[in-house]
């Protein structure tokens, strides 16, 4: 089953790639130097350098960002778009992706002057890679249960605590600290070669397994004034919804890329899997759920899209729009890779199958970037708050 995108001609596996700015020169992409290899990378666990410096030849890492910083200047729906390509192709790619642009996003929109001079050109290029260290052992996303803390020193700063599940972290240049600071929650960028941080791989998770991920542990990091993100104490507010908007973003854009990767590998295994001298695409349970999935692609894509436009729009509305989309394209990623593995049956869950994959890489979808019972609770809220 393809998508209902009309399909662009695949650029040839030589010489530089093109450009990615949109959901086309993505696809060429994805099919070109990612989707082929997924499944190896996946068992690797890591994504290679070499593919790494492909996406940066492409501009692939931060395209958003302004062409006078290095990137291309495209919409935040179309890097939603771009992100369901890679999706499609691979989600530890994606995921990395997501983390460096939630950092890049935080430096252009919240930086000083300086800071953006020093950091946006090295973070659109990818040279730079950016993670995002909000996560501890104690707790998730919540920052009122932050316990890493940032002491004033002089005019500078000290950091002290323990990162976790950290995407990227072991490939990452540039960590985005979220500690305690006297005044409240505040957000830093710490260098990953600065004194007293250290990375710690975390190897064999369930799934986005080649996302390079790590403990990040923080022994006396002595930073600049400079390295503060923002006011002192404004992180845990408006920072840090702006940023987590654009992970929930990217993250119901490539849950619609893993449904996407299911819709079309069921759709060519049942064409090709006989029961007796029919093909299975021709019984009728078969049918209903290869059905479900067209639909819930479609409306989980529909639904991305229109939170991007709010986005792009500057309309307050994109935040609850990015958690609708989030929760509806994570939760139908989960159901419909679950079919897929059922529609492939001994064949699904052996060795190096990608629809394993999928698999499991949409039950994490289902918890990054705030998990699926947070979202009802808050998308709950709204409505009741409207109807007050």
């Amino acid at each position: 089953m393809t998508s209902p995108q009309p399909r662009a001609a695949e650029p040839p596996v030589t010489g530089a790639p093109a450009a990615v700015t949109d959901r086309d020169s993505a696809r060429g992409f994805t099919d070109t130097h990612i989707r082929p290899v997924a499944d190896a990378y996946d068992r690797a666990g890591r994504v290679p350098a070499d593919l790494l410096k492909t996406a940066s030849e492409a501009g692939l890492w931060a395209p958003f960002l302004p062409v006078e910083s290095g990137g291309a200047g495209v919409s935040f729906t179309a890097l939603a778009q771009i992100h369901e390509e890679v999706g499609r192709g691979c989600s530890s790619m994606r995921s990395l992706l997501t983390v460096h642009s939630m950092v890049s996003f935080a430096v252009h929109r919240w930086g000083t002057a300086e800071q953006r001079a020093r950091w946006l050109p090295e973070l659109a290029t990818g040279s730079a890679p950016g993670s995002l260290c909000v996560s501890e052992p104690g707790s998730g996303s919540d920052a009122t249960g932050l316990t890493t803390t940032a002491e004033r020193d002089g005019t500078g700063w000290v950091l002290r605590g323990t990162k976790t599940w950290i995407t990227g972290g072991q490939h990452a240049r540039l960590f985005l600290v979220f500690a305690r600071a006297p005044g409240g929650v505040a957000a830093f960028l710490v260098p990953s070669e600065a004194d007293g941080v250290e990375v710690v791989p975390i190897e064999d998770m369930l799934g986005t397994r080649a996302s390079l991920m790590a403990t990040v542990r923080l022994h006396d990091v002595a930073l600049g004034a400079e390295a503060l993100l923002g006011p002192e104490a404004f992180a845990s507010g408006m920072l840090l919804t702006g940023v987590l908007d654009i992970g929930r973003l990217s993250v119901a854009a490539g849950s619609v890329g893993i449904l996407q990767a299911c819709l079309d590998a069921c759709a060519s295994y049942t064409t090709e899997r006989r029961v007796g001298s029919a093909p299975l695409r021709d019984l009728p349970l078969i049918r209903a759920k290869v059905s479900d999935m067209v639909t819930d692609t479609a409306a989980a894509r529909l639904l991305y899209e229109e939170a991007g436009r709010l986005k792009d729009a500057n309309d307050s509305g994109t935040i609850m729009a990015t958690m609708i989309a989030k929760y509806f394209a994570s939760t139908r990623a989960a159901r419909h890779a679950n079919e897929a593995v059922q529609i492939h049956g001994a064949n699904g869950c052996a060795p190096g199958s990608s629809v394993a994959r999928y698999y499991r890489d949409a039950k994490v979808m289902e918890i990054i970037e705030g998990s699926s019972e947070i979202q009802q609770l808050t998308i709950a809220d709204a409505a009741y708050r409207i109807a007050a």
